[in-house]
């Protein structure tokens, strides 16, 4: 039954949105991971229910997108704290921008694999087990995300690198994953972007990996998601694609149910290959 105001007019619920659900979550911590210069760079966290700080809990870390010139970690809180009523800690993380002092794309690559290394290396003060991360990402934040596992040797000067920063994981939603004149962000990145183009770095050993893609998204063609998950089936890898047929770029942020059902295939696929570990 509606419910009557005074006025006598039935009370209009506002329509749940990708963008009301970023309006309504508020990160339990923020802490700083790494600093550059003058510049800190933080870790927005979100708590399970009952968290203990002494727990083991596996751990959602979401990199949010924005060609990498746009975008705060608040973009990507929804799928930040997606899975926190699952027991997950959801993080989401925030880089350097291009065009911000000289940042390219290599020290956004830079900077999100930081972030998987101060996560494992303190992960007993965030009461996260070290061998349950999975990085998700979406569209230039997959990048970012894929780069965690996949671009060696793009690290800050003084990495601690006998640290891992490679997940356990990957969720890539709508990514960049080919960065050649066919795909995505080629003249942005400039020389050497084939070092940081996923489809161009597979290996053996790769994270299970799970992508979500539009066939027809304009932005970051759907085609080099295809060759990335055949290659990296061919490589002995887990790679999965789940593809919306006639979904645009961003197409989970637009539908809701697509959201939705989005985060149950992503809950099932590390139910499977991070929470066995």
């Amino acid at each position: 039954m509606a419910t009557i105001p005074a006025g006598g007019t039935p009370a209009i619920q506002e329509k749940r949105s990708f963008a009301s659900l970023q309006e309504s979550l508020q990160a339990d911590r923020i802490v700083t991971y790494r600093r550059v210069g003058n510049r800190e760079l933080s870790l927005h966290i979100f708590n399970p229910k009952d968290f203990e700080s002494s727990g083991n809990a596996p751990a959602f870390v979401a990199i949010h997108g924005g060609g990498w010139t746009s975008g705060t970690p608040s973009r990507f809180y929804p799928y930040a704290h997606a899975l926190v009523d699952k027991g997950y800690v959801g993080i989401s993380v925030e880089y350097r921008l291009v065009g911000q002092k000289g940042v390219t794309v290599f020290d956004c690559v830079k900077d999100g694999r930081a972030a998987i290394r101060y996560i494992r290396a303190h992960a007993g003060e965030l009461g996260i087990d070290p061998a349950r991360i999975a990085v998700s990402g979406g569209s230039a934040g997959a990048h970012v995300a894929a780069g965690t596992a996949l671009f060696d040797g793009i690290d800050h000067d003084g990495e601690n690198l006998e640290i891992s920063c490679k997940p356990d994981a990957l969720v890539l939603y709508f990514p960049v994953i080919d960065t050649s004149e066919k795909g995505y962000g080629c003249r942005r990145i400039g020389e050497g972007w084939k070092t940081i183009s996923p489809v161009d770095q597979v290996k053996a050993g790769a994270p299970p990996t799970l992508i979500f893609h539009g066939d027809a998204d304009n932005t970051t063609p759907y085609a080099g998601s295809v060759l990335f998950t055949g290659r990296m089936t061919k490589a002995g890898n887990v790679c999965e694609l789940v593809t919306e047929p006639g979904g645009g770029h961003g197409h989970l942020n637009q539908d809701m149910a697509l959201f939705d059902a989005a985060i149950g295939k992503t809950a099932a696929f590390l139910g499977e290959h991070l929470e066995r570990k």
